[in-house]
């Protein structure tokens, strides 16, 4: 088998070289304790190694983490999975909250996914690409997938490089709107060199080769279902919507039924390639509810399966684990950081459709003097051992771990909360206390409206941010909105991530590949979200920056991984000094899992159901 080594705890580093010699060793299974796991610095003579047959031998198949062949396909009945943010859509590129992209997952999927152990591993490929396979140009300039000839969609129809093709370019029109097309820039062309050939060339040489068409954000759809939906017609044409919400796909499951909102029902795709595969029958993705109730029907009463991001209070998460004796707990790794986000633009109901347009400036937000006091205000620690505990540590930067950070230790002086110095930067900014204490400037009252998904921990995280601002004068309205509705990608809903008709919100996201440049750069200023993109564009905080833009189109050509490393740096230094955006606490995930369920592998860099058709009872 050929083995194809990213990284250690984080594989950043690998993926940021492209083509690095494998280094160090798995991450480690459990949740990091209150400062960051120490990972390997890889040093310059790693970062000047190409990958030789030897470093690229063993890479992984899906058939790598089997288990004895005794299980075959359909032998289990129902496996039943809990998402308490519930799908409203599953074509993933048009998908906005993880809760839609894990829906698709049991359905579409990339041509390569990668482990939880950092390894790349191919699905719809005969192998990982590499220079010394061939796949890989030794200028950088190009990449080739061989695809495997065994595919099928799941109505019958052969997978062929068509499909990645039309992928591409489904994705490369800008009025197709789709959530994942940060992972489709810097490039010049793909092209089918025949049915099982598929060539990517870049615009320049670039390091992040494997940046398309992999894990999460590079799922397949077929071009037989969608090629009448590019452009507009994705989200405006019957049949396309119909096609959203009914991808034809290449995993392991087919679609049974979806009631958007609530639940999804799965059942073996036939045409599958692998004939001892899935083990289960059918699969029901139920949405809806909250952490709590998700924790409780995994650990209590036995009701699920599995039971995903179980973000709840400590005590409580540990109390039902240990009285409930259904399930175990599911910790892995994760560049999640529990983040807010400061609107730019104006969301005042007054403006009608001109609210959050980029010609309606937010009357105060812009004003980094503003931004630092409120984040100066946040009491980190409180809210990461309070309600956190051993899920979470506070965290100042949105990249906390090696190489940009080794723990907390150094730079937890700048995550410190300091009320004397918010109220010294608002009271020299000329933002002057009313009566009620609330500080005005020039009519301007200082008063935000603060929202996130419905989640007892979140709505605990509000209150303590709540206190905190309102004692250096900002009042703060909280308002708390259905995960499935917050997160939902509708374009007639006012209340989603997207639209942000809010002052400030809040959520978890993070790099969804080991080199964070697609994270990163996903809110350079062409990212904007606005009504002309579906309100689909990643930068929904509206926040636009010069030198950050020009520091992500560096970094896009850059090939020296320690040039990328520390453009990347400065990308996130730029983020701490500008504050567009808040990071309060570095999250692993937390799942729930039956005692009698096997063979699961959670994935910090795929969804959690990356691996759905090994799991087995």
């Amino acid at each position: 088998m050929k083995q194809t080594r990213l990284w250690t705890w984080l594989p950043l580093l690998v993926v940021l070289a492209i083509v690095l010699a494998a280094c160090g060793a798995a991450p480690p299974a459990q949740v990091p304790p209150t400062t960051a796991p120490a990972a390997e610095t890889p040093t310059e003579a790693a970062a000047a190694e190409t990958p030789t047959e030897a470093a690229a031998a063993e890479t992984p198949t899906e058939d790598a983490a089997a288990e004895p062949a005794a299980r075959g396909r359909g032998e289990g009945d129902l496996l039943r999975i809990l998402y308490w943010q519930a799908p409203t859509i599953l074509n993933v590129h048009l998908g906005v909250g993880t809760k839609d992209f894990d829906a698709s997952r049991l359905i579409l999927e990339p041509l390569a996914s990668i482990d939880s152990s950092g390894q790349l591993v191919p699905l719809l490929v005969e192998e990982i690409p590499t220079i010394e396979n061939g796949g890989i140009a030794e200028d950088l300039t190009s990449i080739t997938w061989k695809l495997r000839q065994d595919v099928m969609w799941s109505d019958g129809s052969a997978f062929t490089a068509a499909d990645v093709v039309f992928t591409y370019e489904y994705c490369a029109d800008p009025a197709t709107s789709c959530t994942t097309s940060a992972y489709f820039e810097g490039i010049a062309s793909v092209e089918a060199l025949d049915d099982y050939t598929v060539e990517i060339v870049w615009m320049e040489p670039t390091s992040n080769q494997y940046k398309t068409f992999t894990s999460n954000n590079g799922r397949i759809i077929q071009k037989a279902q969608f090629e009448n939906c590019i452009g507009a017609a994705a989200s405006t044409e019957a049949a396309c919507q119909a096609a959203n919400l009914a991808p034809i796909g290449t995993g392991p499951y087919k679609l049974v039924d979806f009631k958007v909102g609530d639940v999804v029902l799965y059942e073996i795709n036939e045409y599958f390639r692998d004939p001892d595969k899935p083990f289960f029958q059918r699969v029901e993705l139920k949405g809806g509810g909250d952490a709590p109730s998700a924790a409780r029907a995994v650990f209590q009463t036995g009701e699920v399966d599995w039971a995903w991001n179980l973000q709840v209070e400590a005590a409580v998460l540990d109390q039902l684990v240990s009285q409930g004796g259904q399930g175990v707990l599911v910790p892995y790794n994760t560049a999640n950081v529990e983040r807010i986000l400061f609107n730019f633009t104006n969301p005042d109901p007054a403006l009608g459709d001109e609210r959050g347009q980029m010609s309606q400036p937010h009357p105060f937000l812009t004003d980094l003097t503003v931004r630092r006091a409120l984040t100066l205000a946040i009491d980190r620690q409180t809210i990461s051992e309070q309600l956190y505990g051993r899920t979470g540590f506070p965290t100042c930067t949105l990249l906390w771990y090696a190489p940009f950070a080794n723990g907390i230790d150094e730079f937890f002086d700048d995550c410190a909360q300091d009320l004397d110095e918010a109220n010294r930067l608002l009271d020299e900014a000329g933002w002057e206390r009313g009566p009620d204490g609330i500080r005005v400037k020039d009519g301007v009252r200082l008063s935000v409206l603060f929202q996130t998904s419905v989640n007892t921990l979140r709505q605990k995280t509000q209150e303590l941010i709540k206190a905190d601002w309102e004692t250096i004068g900002v009042e703060t309205e909280l308002k708390s909105v259905d995960a499935g509705v917050f997160f939902g990608s509708d374009v007639g809903n006012p209340d989603n991530i997207g639209k942000f008709y809010a002052d400030v919100q809040m959520y978890t996201t993070g790099a969804a590949e080991p080199d964070p440049t697609s994270h990163i750069c996903q809110w350079v200023s062409v990212q904007v979200s606005q009504r002309e993109n579906e309100w689909r564009g990643q930068n929904n905080m509206r926040w636009q920056n010069a030198e950050y833009d020009a520091l992500c189109a560096e970094l896009e050509a850059e090939t020296d991984p320690a040039g990328r490393i520390e453009i990347i740096s400065q990308l996130d230094g730029i983020i701490r000094s500008d504050l567009p955006q808040v990071p309060l606490v570095a999250r692993p995930r937390v799942a729930g899992a039956s005692n009698d369920l096997k063979g699961y592998e959670p994935s910090g860099w795929d969804s959690e159901l990356w691996d759905v058709m090994n799991w087995y009872k």
